[in-house]
């Protein structure tokens, strides 16, 4: 149940897989495995990941069939893999401001968005603070990336659309998609792809939205920032 990657170099990522981190040769395609995550414990899976501008490589965990706070979020860096927050139900919207000086970070459940500041290593340092708060519009926040400008481009599940919001929290504009269920953005260049999933979708609803499932992409959105390279 491999869930996220970051890259290392030219052939080789670094990939969350159900129960811990491994590279992959993108040539001979061998594992080699890295670090545990929550290994004995049968119930969770991984989740959202992604990695920050320092190098390190911030990955989620939750319950196999959202059992509520069965998760947790934690980083790997340089050798290292901490938990950083527990209690956590769907960790989602995992991604970094371009100073590198916050990250961001979501329960989906709670619909709300969080912001912690990061010191020069890229641990989380004081409280998470409030960022967006969907509870009002009933939006469920899902994967996340922020673009070269600093707006956040957040998946809406459920809402079959991507939002981007200012730092301040305003929303700026969306970008709506023919699926339900948008799950998670990314940039190359100045296109905008975008996941979705069927998850949850009666046939009557699949039959209203046959691309559902599929990945999308937007030319001409915004400018993506750079994926940072994993220093493992």
């Amino acid at each position: 149940m491999v869930s996220a990657a970051g890259w290392v170099d030219r052939d080789q990522l670094l990939i969350a897989g159900e129960h811990g981190l491994f590279l992959f040769d993108l040539i001979t395609e061998q594992r080699k495995p890295l670090a545990d995550l929550e290994a004995d414990n049968r119930l969770t899976r991984s989740n959202d990941g992604r990695t920050d501008p320092q190098g390190g490589f911030w990955i989620g965990t939750m319950g196999k069939k959202a059992e509520p706070g069965a998760g947790a979020i934690y980083r790997w860096y340089r050798g290292e893999m901490r938990c950083l927050f527990i209690a956590i139900t769907i960790p989602n919207a995992i991604c970094f401001s371009v100073d590198g000086r916050y990250a961001h970070f979501a329960d989906t459940v709670t619909r709300q968005v969080m912001r912690v500041a990061l010191d020069g290593q890229g641990w989380p340092k004081g409280e998470p603070e409030l960022y967006l708060d969907l509870s009002r519009e009933a939006l469920n926040p899902d994967g996340a990336v922020i673009d070269a400008s600093g707006l956040m481009w957040l998946a809406e599940w459920g809402a079959g659309r991507v939002a981007a919001y200012a730092p301040d929290g305003t929303r700026v504009r969306c970008v709506s998609l023919d699926a339900p269920h948008t799950s998670c953005p990314a940039f190359g260049g100045e296109t905008l792809f975008c996941t979705s999933a069927l998850q949850g979708m009666d046939p009557r609803t699949r039959a209203n939205f046959p691309a559902a499932g599929q990945t999308f992409m937007v030319h001409g959105i915004a400018k993506g920032q750079v994926e940072y390279q994993v220093h493992v």
